[in-house]
């Protein structure tokens, strides 16, 4: 199917690994021009060393999305660089899972810090500049952590459910003015992220991790977690002309495991 993402300015938050990564290399891929944002540096260049030894040149700007000033600048530094935004990525930040007995104020706070603000932040910065330019497209990778509740993911699962609200909102707000906005909800993705939540399940269960991922499995009907590439691959579709009626939705990618609608 042709895109037609080519010299699409693409910014993706949380760009520097897992499925932001992911996102970033198959939009460079279709030709688009696209930024990455993380806040550590460190990554930053990894994830440029690595998508430059594929042939592919991407721009870096590290920020903490947290804080709302960041993701302005941010915003201004990807438009000097590139030209302006097109497509939003949102893939910034993850919460992190605690027993719920370690549960504390903070904790709460801090993961709508990680998962919330970081999200809202760029959408606002990015998304007053496309209604202005009356065309933009904003895909949110949120997580099923907001519909399923997980008594370790709780804070984090919150955030992620109030991100769903956000989405079809703001999708709703901006419809009339050209932008669209969606999100993708992954269940378990591999990579570095799974892992600490396999880790912390075995540690907790007091059994390997290799039981909790066959188990985990096991439960799933495609008989596996989805690889971050098969996230990117929705992501292209939502950002692009071809999903130009596409607008609020928000799209399971769980292989089947939840039956709910």
């Amino acid at each position: 199917m042709y895109l037609n993402l080519e010299s699409k300015v693409v910014l993706v938050t949380g760009g520097s690994k897992g499925i932001g990564l992911a996102c970033a290399k198959a939009f460079l891929t279709e030709g688009a021009r696209v930024a990455i944002v993380s806040r550590s540096r460190e990554n930053l260049y990894t994830a440029q060393q690595q998508l430059e030894a594929d042939g592919f040149s991407v721009y870096t700007c590290p920020a903490n999305l947290s804080e709302s000033s960041e993701a302005e600048f941010m915003a201004d530094m990807v438009e000097k660089h590139l030209g302006p935004i097109d497509i939003l990525i949102n893939s910034a930040g993850a919460a992190k899972r605690y027993p719920i007995q370690d549960l504390s104020s903070q904790i709460w706070r801090d993961a709508m810090d990680a998962k919330f603000f970081t999200y809202t932040n760029a959408a606002d910065a990015v998304g007053r500049r496309m209604v202005s330019r009356k065309q933009g497209s904003i895909v949110n990778i949120i997580g099923l952590g907001g519909k399923v509740a997980s008594s370790l993911h709780l804070p984090g699962g919150a955030a992620n459910a109030a991100l769903m609200l956000v989405t079809v909102g703001l999708a709703q707000a901006y419809g009339r003015e050209g932008v669209r906005v969606n999100a993708i909800n992954p269940n378990t993705t591999t990579g570095e992220r799974t892992n600490i939540k396999i880790g912390l399940e075995a540690s907790l269960r007091q059994i390997s991790e290799a039981q909790v991922l066959a188990e985990h499995q096991a439960q799933i009907p495609l008989g596996r977690y989805a690889n971050p590439e098969e996230i990117a691959n929705v992501a292209l579709f939502l950002g692009s002309d071809k999903a130009s009626y596409v607008t609020g939705a928000i799209i399971p990618m769980d292989g089947g495991l939840y039956p709910i609608i």
